[in-house]
């Protein structure tokens, strides 16, 4: 695509950082019928290919965006679906980070949005604020419908209940028998107190296989939510708070892998290096801290996983999280892993379509991601599976209100394939068998991740 900043522009860092990208895209088209916003809307504004016309005409035009074209780039999931099926590998996510930063620097919404962002930045990103919030949400709920705006939909959408019951705190979790690897394992923000089930199945999974992992919860959010916001100093600011966390364990030698169990985190972490490319105090450790970073099917897959039972074919549908299938391109790795601890995995129709939680997409534009959710809700239940394993705490909390499935982390599933607890809300089913039948061949690895 060709381009007409001037050098004043040029000299904008965002503009900088958009530019390159923008004259990587050529306008094959090949992302159009498989960008979500697109599918539903059926407007090319509302697509890969349109959204990055309106990018550059809102960059060299300069000044503020107009409404019409920060409403189009808001509807963006940024799933990156496009991402993965663009032949000239335009990269679509960081160009949208750029154009969110642009229109938050450049653009003043109306108060009550401006309001809503505000609070979904400061109650998502801290356990506590979340969790004092959640108690008044609930004593809401009865006159949800009467609240001005989204906020009845976000009442509504609230857990009946926090799970904050298997907390794990900060410390050094031993491994069993001879430690073969050691590893940190990242927290996040909200996940301690809706998913801290998830960690504490990670930490018993991990320490269960040779690994001694390292807790560190007072590294908090990682940024991502702030950051697809278009918040980027304030996702700086949190990310930063992570790397210093972390930067003792950081030589050679002392960590082999930060573990993620959020996806959603996942990919930023992942990309740390670039994000602090500039900040030269931190460069150096984010740069390590991001080369570290693995989703836990990625450390799983290089150990070789025991089992105490022998699993029945428990029928799961594995849902892909966009940020680990289109972000982080790992896809076998978890179906491999439910594979060889005795599920029945079942593919998804539609597996590239987003779930429609985007991180704070389904509060933020409540119709588009209830329209996706209940798309993902009945695809999963085509499958005839009778239980969904998922990467990401925000697909788990979205594909759970539209069916009635038990909607489940992955690492709960493999937990319990390998001698941990049945999770609580799998369905009524038979799992006891003879010591003979416990006796299922792992396959080695080649080679440790």
């Amino acid at each position: 695509m060709k381009t007409g900043f001037t050098s004043e522009q040029l000299q904008d860092p965002i503009v900088a950082r958009a530019e390159p990208l923008l004259r990587d895209c050529v306008h094959y088209g090949f992302c159009i019928p498989v960008c979500p916003t697109f599918v539903l809307l059926g407007d090319e504004k509302d697509s890969p290919r349109g959204r990055i016309d309106l990018i550059r005409e809102m960059l060299e035009r300069g000044g503020t965006p107009d409404a019409a074209t920060v409403r189009h780039l808001d509807r963006c999931l940024s799933c990156l679906s496009c991402a993965n099926t663009c032949a000239a590998r335009v990269d679509f996510g960081h160009l949208m980070d750029a154009a969110r930063a642009y229109i938050e620097r450049n653009f003043t919404r109306p108060l009550p949005e401006r309001w809503l962002r505000t609070l979904l930045s400061r109650a998502l990103t801290s356990p506590k604020l979340f969790a004092a919030l959640w108690r008044l949400g609930r004593l809401a709920r009865p006159v949800a419908s009467c609240l001005p705006g989204r906020l009845g939909g976000m009442v509504r959408m609230l857990p009946d209940r926090l799970d904050d019951a298997q907390a794990v705190s900060t410390g050094v979790y031993p491994a069993e028998g001879p430690r073969r690897v050691r590893v940190g394992i990242h927290t996040g923000c909200v996940q301690q107190v809706m998913g801290s089930r998830i960690t504490a199945a990670a930490v018993r999974l991990l320490t269960r296989h040779g690994c001694e992992v390292t807790v560190r919860t007072e590294a908090g959010c990682c940024g991502a939510l702030d950051l697809h916001m278009g918040r980027e100093d304030a996702a700086l600011e949190k990310a930063a708070n992570v790397v210093r966390t972390w930067a003792d364990l950081l030589h050679p030698g002392e960590l082999d892998a930060l573990v993620i169990t959020t996806s959603g985190c996942g990919t930023v972490l992942k990309d740390y290096g670039r994000l602090f490319a500039e900040h030269h105090e931190l460069a150096e450790p984010a740069r390590r801290l991001g080369s570290i970073a693995r989703d836990v099917t990625q450390v799983l897959s290089g150990l070789k996983l025991r089992s105490s039972t022998n699993m029945p074919p428990l029928k799961v549908a594995y849902h892909d999280a966009c940020s680990l299938q289109h972000g982080q391109r790992v896809t076998a790795q978890p179906r491999n892993l439910l594979r060889a601890a005795g599920f029945d995995v079942r593919d998804i129709p539609e597996r590239h379509f987003c779930c429609g939680s985007a991180g704070t997409y389904n509060m933020l534009q409540p119709e588009l991601g209830e329209a996706l959710g209940r798309r993902k809700a009945q695809n999963i239940e085509s499958t005839g599976a009778a239980v969904v394993a998922a990467g990401n705490l925000g697909c788990i909390v979205q594909i759970s209100r539209f069916t009635d499935l038990p909607v489940m982390h992955t690492v709960e599933l493999l937990d319990w394939a390998t001698g941990g607890p049945r999770p609580g809300r799998l369905p009524d089913i038979e799992t006891a068998v003879t010591d003979a039948q416990a006796a299922a061949p792992a396959t080695e690895p080649s080679s440790f991740w």
